[in-house]
């Protein structure tokens, strides 16, 4: 659905994309990831076409974005700051952007106008931001597209909504092939919903796997050894740490591989500890250098 090749794009000399690739398949759920200023908000309004890149190609569907109406057609963008005008009500905006999008569909919009249960008649300017986010995923699921990409889609909704939300979208990527890319800090909740998962840093694909790959592929151990006891030699120890006798170790390989060879030095206590995406993202990041360090005085 979505392929990036070497993206490059500079602002007064500073590489905010520099050889970026990306690819996303057609009907995933994407989940773009990494510290501030790695560059994800400026991919992605590449891709929704607002930045055209200095070099490299960018396709959505084998045809480029920039200043292609078909394919922008195809694309709903919900940002991290919702854009209406100043005056307009829900439904002000649902009209104009049925006029701009073929593909809405207004008897789609009242069904989720129901759902969500906002007053269509009143200024968005007046709804609190949890409510222009719930307008927006009204305004943007009623366009029935291909593409929905989302710039911190649920900042600012209460759980109970994040949860429908969550569930409209994976209803329609299940029926109608959607896909979705979603740029997020939330990595907790992105677990939950994603499929593959790319890690940005410095305006480069750092590492693009499916999220059961990512999850296979680092390790976390804990352990604790009578005196004298030692680890196997030859293993990749992304990081190591201690509380007392017991040992904890993040480590690249496979879980069946690594327990094997530790098992066979006869530890006293040996256990498979599941990785969460957050933890993925921060060893995979650089490990200490990316960890929450006390502060010393």
């Amino acid at each position: 659905m979505i392929e990036g090749q070497g993206l490059v794009k500079s602002f007064d000399g500073f590489h905010a994309l520099d050889g970026l690739t990306l690819t996303t398949p057609k009907g995933s759920v994407y989940g773009l990831v990494g510290p501030n200023g790695a560059g994800k908000s400026t991919f992605i309004r590449h891709l929704v076409g607002i930045y055209r890149q200095d070099m490299g190609e960018l396709f959505v569907d084998g045809e480029p974005v920039y200043e292609n109406p078909s394919v922008k057609a195809k694309i709903a963008y919900i940002p991290d700051d919702i854009f209406f005008y100043t005056q307009a009500s829900i439904l002000d905006m649902a009209r104009f952007v049925q006029s701009q999008y073929p593909s809405f569909d207004m008897k789609r919009y009242e069904k989720l106008s129901e759902l969500f249960g906002l007053d269509e008649k009143r200024p968005m300017r007046k709804l609190s931001k949890g409510q222009q986010k719930q307008a927006a995923f009204q305004i943007a699921m009623a366009q029935c597209p291909e593409l929905i990409v989302l710039d911190e889609p649920v900042d600012g909704l209460d759980p109970v909504m994040r949860r429908q939300v969550w569930s409209v979208l994976l209803q329609d990527v299940e029926q109608y092939g959607t896909t979705v890319l979603v740029s997020s800090h939330n990595l907790r909740e992105l677990e939950d919903v994603c499929d593959h998962v790319g890690i940005m840093n410095h305006g480069k694909m750092l590492i693009e796997r499916s999220l059961s790959e990512l999850q296979e592929n680092l390790v976390k151990l804990q352990l604790a050894y009578p005196d004298g006891g030692t680890l196997p030699e030859g293993l990749e120890i992304v990081h190591d740490s201690s509380t007392g006798r017991l040992r904890q170790l993040i480590l690249r390989g496979t879980a069946a591989e690594l327990t094997e060879k530790i098992a066979a030095t006869q530890p006293l206590f040996l256990d498979v500890v599941p990785l969460s995406l957050e933890e993925i993202f921060i060893y995979e990041l650089g490990g200490a250098n990316y960890e929450v360090k006390d502060l010393v005085i």
